[in-house]
């Protein structure tokens, strides 16, 4: 035992020495060490490669509490999404089969939806994803390690397998785009032991049967809607406002269509244990805070959509000195994605006030491994990016909500033109079109320079894509109406837009 003692104590010193000469002498292992093998790191890390960078990338997932475990490619890719989308799109396509009969179509029998068969397709679907970022890792000399990483010093990252062996890494830069992962309300009783979250719900072999999701952030909405649409009972369970940080208008209008849709929400309410009863179902008790009183249901699974915390309490950031928002857990970056210590990066998801959105992590990324290599000096632009809400009736948006027009510029100070619409799809059908809407958010007076563009309807991601270009532009009112429309679409809706809300005229769109 002393001799292993004596060899573990020699590995350790010497391995010391040689990274102090490492740091001395100012060679390292790599150009660039990424931790983290989500959309933002790989985006970055092979960038860096392609501008002639040695660089290594760690990634290593931790299996959720369930034990939902999945391959490279971070949230987006595995738990994000990209299942999420397929499975709005399964739900979609159940709304289809029911307009086709307006159509002419003729299907005979019931329909019915199979989850294991669609929850195979995906699965698979997302597998072939990691098998292709290992491919392309491989293919720009990218090396990636399987290790979970942490911070010794900012030029110097230990990295620890399942397994307990370390190895050691040096590099130039360091940077950190480890990202979040789901929270579990922990102070309720049976949350943990009997909830699941996003981490688990699109690896699910068989369906979940009758569901209340926690929660009315974006990520509760999508996945209640798609749970909806596939004709599963699901309730939203909302403790306050739905799509908090989004415009409440356009918020309300998501909600009301879902709940005309299908799926039951339980307004103002505060769970307050989850129990698995001997048939195994869970009852869950919570407080309706309108009456003060307490209320029990039984549900198959409960889903816990309450929010995301950064992946960076084992990186060992306060032992190097990187500073943290103490409240959020996410690293203080400046606009270069720099930390407090110099060397060490962070960007997406776990950078203070940044955008948790996969577009904006890749290109953050590419900035930032650009600027390491001396290519550019350009930053990223986190004003104005675009983003869709995929709900059973999908809510695209870019810029400013009504609300942080108002708080910025003041009421007098903007315009809001508005218009209600009936997609041509939605009229054969005879679907209900209230809650399809649209809002274009002025600076009021001169040229009209829009803040803000808001959208509910059929295929909003596509439209709000292509007017987001418009916002780089510094695009105006004039501009919007100058533009002739593609006859007949959901997007030309937004070129006629001439109704203000202060003139108090219905802004109802009628006629073709």
């Amino acid at each position: 035992m002393a001799a292993l003692c004596r060899v573990r104590h020699r590995w350790k010193r010497t391995n010391c020495i040689q990274l102090l000469t490492r740091n001395l002498t100012g060679t390292f292992d790599y150009d660039l060490v990424v931790i983290g093998g989500g959309s933002g790191g790989l985006a970055c890390s092979k960038e860096a490669a392609q501008l002639g960078q040695k660089v290594a990338v760690l990634d290593y997932v931790e299996p959720s509490v369930k034990g939902t475990k999945w391959g490279i490619g971070g949230t987006c890719v595995n738990v994000g999404c990209i299942p999420k989308k397929l499975m709005h799109q399964a739900a979609l396509l159940g709304t289809a089969l029911k307009d086709a009969q307006k159509y002419g179509w003729q299907i005979p029998g019931p329909i019915s939806h199979d989850w294991s068969t669609m929850a195979e397709a995906v699965q698979n679907h997302v597998r072939s994803l990691n098998w292709g970022h290992r491919v392309q890792l491989q293919d720009k000399e990218v090396k990636y390690l399987n290790v979970k990483g942490s911070l010794l010093d900012e030029h110097t990252v230990k990295g620890s397998t399942r397994t307990g062996k370390e190895i050691m890494l040096t590099a130039k830069n360091i940077v950190i785009a480890t990202g979040g992962r789901p929270k579990y309300p922990t102070h309720i009783p049976g949350a943990v032991e009997h909830g699941i979250t996003s981490d688990d719900i699109f690896w699910l072999k068989e369906s979940p049967g009758k569901t209340l999701v926690v929660g009315a952030s974006y990520v509760a909405l999508e996945c209640a809607g798609f749970l909806t649409g596939i004709g599963l009972e699901t309730t939203v369970m909302v403790r306050s406002i739905p799509l908090r940080g989004f415009d409440q208008q356009m918020a309300g209008l998501v909600t009301d269509y879902m709940e005309a849709y299908g799926t039951k929400f339980s307004w103002r309410s505060v769970p307050k244990s989850v129990d698995k009863l001997s048939s195994g179902v869970l009852q869950v008790t919570w407080t309706d805070e309108q009456t003060g009183k307490d209320q029990r249901d039984t549900f198959d699974s409960v889903l816990w959509a309450v929010g995301r915390a950064p992946e960076t309490k084992t990186l060992g950031l306060e032992k190097v000195g990187v500073k943290l928002n103490k409240e959020s857990g996410k690293i203080l970056v400046a606009a270069d994605e720099s930390t407090s210590v110099p060397n060490i990066y962070a960007f997406g998801d776990i950078g203070e006030g940044r955008p948790e959105l996969t577009p904006t992590a890749i290109k953050a990324g590419k900035l930032l491994a650009r600027r390491l290599a001396g290519q550019t000096n350009e930053l990223m632009n986190y004003d104005n990016v675009a983003t869709t809400v995929f709900t059973p009736l999908e809510y695209g948006c870019v810029g400013l909500s009504e609300e942080e027009a108002e708080s910025r510029h003041g009421k007098d100070s903007i315009e809001v033109y508005h218009a209600f619409y009936k997609p041509l799809e939605f009229t054969v059908a005879e679907r209900d079109a209230s809650q399809c809407y649209i809002k274009v958010v002025c600076k009021r007076g001169g040229d009209q320079r829009i803040l803000g563009l808001h959208f509910t309807g059929p295929n909003a991601g596509e439209v709000t894509q292509g007017f987001a270009m418009g916002f780089q532009c510094g695009a105006t009112l004039t501009h919007l109406k100058e533009t002739v429309g593609i006859h007949p679409t959901c997007a030309e809706e937004l070129t006629k837009v001439n109704v203000s809300k202060r003139s108090g005229l219905d802004a109802t769109v009628t006629g073709c």
